[in-house]
């Protein structure tokens, strides 16, 4: 494994050795990255815990809180690699160079080989006192997961944990499936979508009504029509893109909506994704979509090219949202991979056959009711959230079947 840090938000990644000299982006903050060769991160110890930390070498001279005990600790000059077995690393606090001394010296006052000042070796207490509650077993911390923010002129480096992503289902898969909106960032984009939707409807829808008996509410209403389109578009910008982020983070093993707090994605971000979803809904979804428009018949034809057209759809989002180029709509990459999984595809594809043609039964119109529309926007929505979980647990559950050079 290669680790390294983010050079924009310090988060420290672990990825393969075989994708050395490939091109990434953080999942903290979305920065560009290219991985090195090598690890550019090193492990130092806390003098009072003994705890071992996980530092990039860039920090080497300058000081970090440990995230166990929030004891500073002072990184070397020099970061090497870990100790050998019956040896302990740590640094001297005064000039900050690397001692090595045998664990017989552990809790004892020795002299720094570098300044001559007193230094204390550390001691094993934390871990006895950790031995001495069985009924605690010892939690194994991995570094590799810890991050931390810039460290500026005199200032103290804390360590901070990333997002709380869940991993683990609470409930058989099929049923937990329908939970994945239920994070704090899914509810909160699921609520703006919807109520910010279902205000322009019924502000419009109202103003219009009263136009037609009092002319001069035919400038608000003109203004709110005006005004909803806007906002009709970048909601649906918005939605584009975090539906691909919520694919990507199923794609890592999340198992509810990913956590957005603190990142607000650009204009040129959303545009972008907003336009290759929409490119997939032209290509697969556009021959049944005209000719329902032009016989206006649910028939036999319409079906078939609606089933066809959603065969190919949900790969061709997974590519879009994996690979974020428009490399993801290769035809014989998608070919080569729904042939790869076909079964397990099959059945993920049946699922967006079925809430495709729910959707197409119960679209809400002008003359529905506002409490039914609403409901049936919610619902949607909702819907659609949970397939692109469907998406992204598929390619985290057959990625090495999948193959992509991502």
């Amino acid at each position: 494994m290669i680790q390294f840090n983010c050079e924009q938000c310090g988060r420290t990644i672990s990825v393969k050795d075989k994708h050395a000299g490939k091109h990434g982006k953080c999942p903290e903050c979305g920065g560009v990255f290219v991985v090195p060769a090598e690890s550019s991160s090193s492990e130092v110890q806390c003098q009072n815990c003994g705890q071992k930390i996980n530092v990039p070498k860039t920090y080497a001279g300058k000081q970090v809180k440990c995230p166990t005990c929030k004891f500073v600790v002072a990184i070397p000059r020099t970061l090497e690699s870990s100790a050998e077995p019956g040896v302990v690393r740590f640094a001297c606090p005064t000039c900050r160079h690397q001692i090595d001394e045998p664990e017989s010296s552990r809790g004892k006052l020795i002299p720094c080989p570098h300044c001559d000042s007193f230094v204390a070796v550390p001691s094993l207490q934390s871990s006895a006192l950790k031995n001495e509650a069985p009924n605690e077993p010892e939690k194994e911390v991995d570094e590799s997961e810890e991050q931390f923010e810039r460290l500026q002129i005199g200032s103290i480096r804390e360590f901070k944990q990333p997002p709380n992503a869940v991993t683990r289902r609470k409930l058989p898969w099929i049923f937990d499936i329908f939970l994945f909106p239920t994070s704090m960032s899914g509810m909160s984009v699921l609520a703006i979508v919807v109520f910010t939707r279902f205000f322009f409807r019924v502000t419009v829808l109202y103003l219009g009504e009263t136009a037609r008996v009092f002319l001069p509410c035919l400038a608000p209403f003109g203004l709110m029509v005006g005004i909803g389109i806007f906002v009709r578009i970048a909601l649906y910008m918005y939605l584009c893109w975090y539906l691909c982020e919520c694919i990507r983070g199923s794609a890592e093993g999340g198992v509810r909506a990913v956590e957005t707090k603190g990142y607000n994605p650009g204009l040129g971000e959303m545009f972008g994704h907003t336009i290759k979803i929409g490119f997939c809904f032209l290509l697969y979804l556009g021959p049944s979509t005209i000719y329902l428009i032009e016989t206006k018949n649910k028939d036999a034809i319409f079906w078939s090219l609606f089933a066809l057209g959603l065969t190919f759809l949900p790969m061709s989002f997974l590519g879009i949202a994996i690979y974020e180029t428009w490399r993801g709509l290769n035809p014989f990459l998608l070919i080569g991979s729904i042939f790869s999984t076909f079964l397990p595809y099959l059945a993920m594809t049946l699922i967006f056959i079925g809430v495709g043609i729910l959707h197409v039964q119960h679209m809400p119109d002008k003359e529905t009711p506002h409490l039914t529309f609403f409901a049936t926007w919610f619902v949607g929505v909702y819907l659609v959230m949970v397939l692109a979980h469907l998406l992204g647990w598929f390619y985290h559950r057959y990625e090495e079947k999948l193959n992509w050079d991502v």
